[in-house]
C-alpha cells in the first residue's frame, strides 16, 4: 500500500516531464519538414491564348502543370513518379495554347556537356536527352526523338530540335524527325520568323560564327552580313523582313594582359533577311562596364531594340530605335539590378524583376515592374516584404510569376491589378512556415573598407548554442535574399540555413564581392578569384562580424558552401583555421592552375604569349587553397558528385590526397553519377543530413558563449 502511494505520488510529476519533453521535440523542426515543399520553375505562356505552364519539382519528382481560364483551371499535365534525377527544361507552349514541348534529361545548369545524358539514379538502362510533346488538354506525352533546345513554329505544328549539333525538324504531334540542313559548324539559337516561313540560326565555327537563314530545301542558306566576328542572338522584326543580332570580335589579334578583366566590346547590327552587308546600329563604349554580358535582347514593337547592359554601372534595360540614335534610352534608371525580363506579346512593354522598391531592404529582395519600350517610366507592380520573380506576360496581359516570402517557399501565382498575388498552388499540409525565422539584412566593412552584404538568421535566444556559421554561395555571380531563392539550388540552401537556425546556430548568408545586386564594381572587383582572391577578405570579415555578436563563441565559428562557396570554404580553412573551426566544402575549386588549359593560355588563339602569363599562373597558385595546405588545421567534410560538369571531381580527389599527407581530419561523401546541383532529392537529403551531423558534432555544444 505504501508503494502504491509512492507510485501514485510520482506518476504525475514524471508524466509531466515526459509530456513536456515530447511537446518540445514535437515543436522542433526536422530537415524533412523544411524541405517539404515543391519548387516551381520554367514558367512560360502561349502568345495567343491565356494558357501558362511551369515545371514542378516535388521531392525530386518533376512534372509539368498548366493553368488556364484566368487560373481557375490548374492541373498536372504529366505523370512522372520517380526521383530519378531527369530534369525537365526547354518548356514551350504553342502560340494557340494547344500543345507544349519540353526536354527531359541532361544537365542544363552545367558548364559543359549539358546535352549529354545524366544518369544520376545509376539506372542500368542508362538515360536519354529527349524532346517530348503533349496536349495541354491532357493525354500521354509523345516522344519527338532524342535532342535538345526545341523551337516551336508560330503555328505550333512543327518543332525544330538540336541533335548531334545540327537542327532536325519534326511534326509537333509526333512523327519522323528529318535533318533540316547540313552546314559546317555547331548550330544553335534557332529562331522561326514570325510568319513561319524562315528559320534563323547561329553556326559556330570555333573562332568566329555566322548567322544563317534557312527557307526550304530548294534555296541555299543566306549568310547575313558574314564577317570575322562572333555574330549571335538573331532576333526577327515583327514583319519577318529584317534581323537584329549582336556582334563581338572573333578570335586572334594581339594578346591582352591576363591579370585584368578583358573588355568585351560588342555591337548591335541589323540586316535584311534576304542578305546584304548589314548596318551597325550601335557600338558599346570603351569602359569595362560597357562589356558584353548577355541578358535580354529583343526586337520590340516595330522599331525598337531593347537590351541589357552595365554601361551606367548597374544592370539595366536600354532601348534603341532601329532608325539609329547617338545614345540608347535608359529605361530603368536607379541603383538596382534588372534580372528576369519578360516581353509582352504586344511587344510594346516588358515586365521585369529587380532588387528595388520603397523599402531599403528591397536591395536583398525581388519585385516586379513594368516599363514601356519607348519611355523611361517604370511602374512598380509589386512591393512589400515578399519576393517575386520569373514574370511571364500572357496574351490577356495577365502576369504569371513565382512568389515567396521569408517563411513561405516559392509558389506560382497570378498578379492582380492591386499588386497582390493570387496563388495557383498551395503548400503541403502542415508545412511549418510559422516556425521559420525572418532573416535580417546585415552590412559590415571588409579589411579594405568595402561595405559587405549578407542576411543574418538569428535563432531565438533560448535556442542559441553559442556557435555561428558563415554560408558562402557559389556562382560567384549570385545574390542571396531576405527570403526563399529564385534558383532551386539556393532554395535548398535557404532551407538548410533555416534548419541551422532552428538548431541554435547563428547563420550569416554572405554576399561577398563578385556577387550581383550591388553594382558593377561589386560584381567585377579587382584582383578577385585566380587573380588574387580579393573576395576572400570578405569571408574573414564575416567571421569577425559573427564573433562580435552577443552570444557567439568566437572559437566556434564554422563555414560551408558549394562550388565557388566550396572554394572560399577551403580558403578559409587553409588560411584561417584560427577563425574557422570547421567547414563543409561541397564541390569546391581548390587549384586554379588545374582549372586552366595552359596550352590555350599560351596561345589564347592569338598566336602570341600573353605578357603576364607566368604572373597569372603564379598568382592563381597563391590564390588556391592547396597552396596553403601547411596552415590548414580545422576538420572538413568534402562532398562531390562524380558526374559534376561544373567543377571537375578531380578538384576534390586532389585535395583529399593532399590532406591525407597532413594531420587535418577530413571526411568524404562522394555521390556516384550525381550532378553539380544535386539532381535527386535523395541526394539532397543525404548531403544535408551529413552536413548537419558534421557541423553539430564539431560546433553545437552548450556553453562557451560570451
Amino acid at each position: 500500500m505504501a508503494f502504491a502511494n509512492r507510485v501514485g505520488f510520482l506518476l504525475p510529476c514524471g508524466f509531466g516531464l515526459l509530456f513536456a519533453s515530447l511537446a518540445l521535440r514535437a515543436s522542433e523542426l526536422t530537415l524533412a519538414q523544411v524541405h517539404d515543399y515543391a519548387y516551381p520553375s520554367g514558367l512560360t505562356a502561349a502568345d495567343k491564348a491565356a494558357v501558362a505552364a511551369w515545371i514542378n519539382n516535388d521531392h525530386g519528382v518533376r512534372n509539368i502543370w498548366v493553368a488556364s481560364d484566368n487560373g481557375a483551371n490548374v492541373r498536372q499535365l504529366t505523370t512522372y513518379s520517380e526521383d530519378d534525377g531527369q530534369e525537365i527544361s526547354g518548356l514551350t507552349v504553342a502560340a494557340d495554347g494547344s500543345r507544349l514541348v519540353y526536354v527531359r534529361g541532361g544537365d542544363h545548369g552545367a558548364n559543359w556537356d549539358w546535352s549529354l545524358p545524366s544518369n544520376t539514379s545509376s539506372n542500368p538502362e542508362g538515360a536519354k536527352v529527349e524532346v517530348w510533346s503533349v496536349s495541354t488538354r491532357g493525354g500521354a506525352p509523345v516522344s519527338l526523338g532524342e535532342g535538345d533546345f526545341p523551337a516551336l513554329s508560330p503555328d505550333g505544328k512543327r518543332t525544330i530540335l538540336i541533335r548531334d549539333k545540327a537542327p532536325w525538324i519534326v511534326p509537333t504531334d509526333g512523327g519522323e524527325a528529318k535533318r533540316l540542313l547540313s552546314v559546317h559548324g555547331e548550330i544553335d539559337s534557332v529562331r522561326w520568323s514570325p510568319d513561319g516561313t524562315h528559320v534563323a540560326f547561329v553556326a559556330h565555327r570555333d573562332d568566329h560564327s555566322f548567322i544563317g537563314i534557312y527557307s526550304d530545301e530548294h534555296h541555299p542558306i543566306v549568310w547575313v552580313a558574314p564577317s570575322v566576328a562572333f555574330d549571335e542572338a538573331p532576333r526577327w522584326s515583327p514583319d519577318s523582313k529584317r534581323i537584329a543580332f549582336t556582334r563581338r570580335p572573333g578570335s586572334g589579334g594581339p594578346p591582352i594582359p591576363l591579370m585584368k578583366y578583358e573588355r568585351q566590346p560588342w555591337e548591335i547590327w541589323t540586316v535584311e533577311a534576304s542578305g546584304g552587308t548589314g548596318t551597325r546600329l550601335w557600338s558599346s563604349g570603351s569602359q569595362q562596364r560597357d562589356s558584353y554580358t548577355g541578358g535580354f535582347f529583343e526586337w520590340m514593337g516595330k522599331d525598337r531594340i531593347v537590351f541589357q547592359s552595365y554601361r551606367d554601372g548597374w544592370q539595366h534595360l536600354y532601348s534603341l530605335p532601329v532608325s539609329g540614335a547617338t545614345e540608347p534610352l535608359l529605361l530603368t534608371p536607379g541603383h538596382f539590378m534588372v534580372e528576369d525580363v519578360a516581353m509582352a506579346p504586344s511587344r510594346d512593354y516588358v515586365v521585369y524583376n529587380a532588387n528595388a522598391g520603397t523599402d531599403a531592404d528591397d536591395v536583398d529582395r525581388r519585385h516586379l515592374f513594368r516599363v514601356n519600350v519607348d519611355e523611361a517610366k517604370p511602374k512598380p507592380l509589386t512591393s512589400g516584404k515578399s519576393l517575386e520573380w520569373s514574370p511571364v506576360v500572357m496574351s490577356d496581359q495577365q502576369v504569371i510569376l513565382v512568389s515567396a516570402t521569408a517563411q513561405r517557399p516559392p509558389l506560382p501565382g497570378l498578379l492582380a491589378t492591386n499588386g497582390s498575388v493570387r496563388l495557383l498552388a498551395q503548400l503541403h499540409p502542415h508545412y511549418p512556415a510559422e516556425q521559420l525565422v525572418i532573416p535580417t539584412r546585415s552590412t559590415f566593412r571588409s579589411q579594405d573598407g568595402l561595405e559587405v552584404h549578407g542576411q543574418l538568421f538569428m535563432p531565438g535566444s533560448h535556442k542559441r548554442n553559442g556557435a555561428a556559421i558563415v554560408f558562402v554561395h557559389g556562382g560567384p555571380e549570385r545574390q542571396m535574399y531576405l527570403g526563399w531563392h529564385s534558383m532551386e539550388y539556393y532554395s535548398n540552401d535557404y532551407a538548410l540555413n533555416q534548419y541551422l537556425a532552428s538548431r541554435g546556430f547563428v547563420v550569416l548568408a554572405l554576399n561577398y564581392r563578385l556577387g550581383i545586386g550591388y553594382g558593377f564594381d561589386y560584381n567585377y572587383p579587382e584582383a578577385a578569384g585566380p587573380r588574387g582572391a580579393s573576395e576572400y577578405q570578405d569571408v574573414v570579415a564575416a567571421a569577425g562580424y559573427l564573433s562580435g555578436l552577443q552570444g557567439v563563441d568566437s572559437k566556434r565559428v564554422g563555414i560551408f558552401g558549394g562550388s565557388y562557396g566550396g572554394y572560399l570554404t577551403a580558403m578559409a580553412l587553409a588560411h584561417n583555421s584560427d577563425r574557422f573551426s570547421v567547414g563543409v566544402d561541397f564541390a569546391g575549386v581548390h587549384d586554379w592552375t588545374a582549372d586552366y588549359d595552359v596550352k590555350e593560355l599560351l596561345t589564347r588563339k592569338r598566336y602570341e604569349v600573353a605578357p603576364d602569363l607566368q604572373q597569372l599562373l603564379d598568382t592563381a597558385w597563391r590564390s588556391s587553397p592547396v597552396s596553403s595546405i601547411g596552415t590548414w588545421r580545422s576538420p572538413v567534410l568534402l562532398i562531390h558528385g562524380d558526374d559534376d560538369r561544373n567543377v571537375h571531381v578531380l578538384q576534390t580527389i586532389d585535395l583529399a590526397k593532399r590532406l591525407s599527407a597532413t594531420p587535418v581530419p577530413y571526411e568524404l561523401l562522394i555521390l556516384p553519377d550525381e550532378q553539380h546541383g544535386l539532381a535527386r532529392y535523395a541526394s539532397i537529403e543525404k548531403v544535408d543530413a551529413a552536413e548537419m551531423a558534421f557541423l553539430e558534432r564539431h560546433l553545437a555544444r552548450q556553453g562557451g558563449a560570451k
